[in-house]
C-alpha cells in the first residue's frame, strides 16, 4: 500500500488524474497517476482590503458664474479680457486699482493725497461703531477710503484721474472722498490737464458722517464748476453700479459721459421709486443702455476700448 505524504500547512493541494498509456505499439491499458500541484497560499482573513484612492477634486477659483448668462466661465480666461464675460459680454467688478492698472499706460500713475483717512466726527455707531468699520475696511480691500486719485498717462497723454470704488463700504462718499476729489479737480484746473474719474459707487453721501458728508455733492460739483469755466475736459466713466449722491452729483456732470454696457446707473433703487411715485417703471429703466437711448449718457464703451475712447476724446477736444 502507497504511503501518501501529508500535505504541508497552508498550503492547498490539487490532485488531477491523468491517463497513462503504453509505448508506441503496444495494447493500451487505461489507469489513473494522481498529480499533485501546489498553489500559493490563500490570503489571511486579517489583512485588510487596499483602500481606495482619494479622488482629485476641482481647485477652488478656477470657474465663476457668469451674473448675466449664467454659464460658467474659466475664470483666467476672463481675467485675460479684463473682467468680462466671453460669452455675453457682461462687465464683472473690478477694484479701483484695476481700473486704474487697465486705463493708465504702465508705471506712470502717481497717486496725490494717499495720506487722508477718515475719521469718525459724530461718533457713530450702527451695528458696529464707524471707527471699527473704517479700521475693518482699509485692512479688506488696502485702501484708505473709498477712491484713488492721482496722475498718469494715457496714451502718453497726461491726465487727472481718480477712480471710485464700490468694495469699501459700496463706495460711499464721505468727507476724504469729497476732499480727494476736489482736491484733483483743483490740481486738473491749475495744471490745465484733462480731468477723468470713473464711478464705481453703490452708495450715496455715506449717513456715518452725517450733514460732513452731504456737503461734499456741493464741494465737488462747485470744483468742476470751476474746472469748467477754465476750459477744461472733464470725462465721466459711468460703472456698474453708479448710484446716490455719486449719480447725483459729479458723476452725472461730465462734459462726455461714457458708461460700460448694462450699468445701473440712477438716483435711488427702482422698487424705493416706485413705492414713492405709484407708477409702474419701464423696464430696465436704470441700465446704461435706457440712458443711452434718453439722452442722459454719450456713449456706451466696453471696457476693452475706454483707453482708446478716452485718448480719441482728449485729441478731439484738444484737451
Amino acid at each position: 500500500m502507497e504511503r501518501r505524504r501529508p500535505p504541508r500547512p497552508n498550503t492547498v493541494t490539487t490532485t488531477v488524474t491523468t491517463t497513462v498509456g503504453t509505448a508506441v505499439g503496444g495494447s493500451a491499458s487505461s489507469g489513473t497517476d494522481p498529480v499533485k500541484v501546489a498553489t500559493l497560499p490563500p490570503a489571511s482573513s486579517t489583512e485588510k482590503p487596499a483602500a481606495p484612492r482619494a479622488k482629485r477634486g476641482v481647485p477652488e477659483g478656477l470657474w465663476q458664474k457668469c451674473d448675466g448668462c449664467g454659464a460658467t466661465i474659466y475664470r483666467k480666461e476672463a481675467e485675460e479680457m479684463q473682467n468680462v464675460c466671453p460669452q455675453c459680454g457682461f462687465h464683472w467688478y473690478v477694484s479701483a486699482a484695476q481700473r486704474i492698472a487697465q486705463l493708465l499706460d504702465a508705471g506712470t500713475f502717481e497717486e496725490w493725497d494717499g495720506s487722508l483717512r477718515p475719521t469718525d466726527p459724530l461718533g457713530f455707531r450702527d451695528k458696529k461703531a464707524y471707527a471699527e468699520r473704517i479700521v475693518a475696511e482699509q485692512k479688506r480691500t488696502g485702501m484708505c477710503d473709498a477712491v484713488i486719485t492721482g496722475t498718469g498717462m494715457i496714451r502718453a497723454r497726461r491726465v487727472a484721474c481718480g477712480v471710485t470704488d464700490s468694495s469699501f463700504i459700496m463706495g460711499s462718499m464721505g468727507s476724504v472722498v469729497g476732499e480727494r476729489l476736489a482736491r484733483l479737480v483743483e490740481r486738473a484746473t491749475a495744471g490745465k490737464l484733462p480731468l477723468i474719474i470713473i464711478s464705481a459707487s453703490g452708495g450715496g453721501a455715506r449717513m456715518h458722517e452725517g450733514i460732513l458728508s452731504l456737503m461734499q455733492m456741493a464741494k465737488v460739483s462747485a470744483a468742476l464748476a470751476r474746472h469748467s469755466q477754465a476750459g477744461g475736459l472733464f470725462i465721466s466713466v459711468l460703472t456698474n453700479p453708479t448710484m446716490g449722491g455719486v449719480a447725483a452729483s459729479f458723476a452725472s456732470l461730465g462734459d462726455l459721459c461714457f458708461a460700460e454696457p448694462r450699468a445701473l446707473i440712477g438716483f435711488a433703487g427702482p422698487r424705493t421709486i416706485k413705492a414713492t411715485i405709484r407708477v409702474e417703471l419701464p423696464k430696465g429703466f436704470q441700465t446704461s443702455e435706457f440712458l443711452l437711448e434718453h439722452g442722459f449718457i454719450d456713449r456706451i464703451v466696453a471696457r476693452k476700448d475706454l483707453k482708446s475712447e478716452i485718448a480719441r476724446a482728449i485729441d478731439y477736444c484738444g484737451g
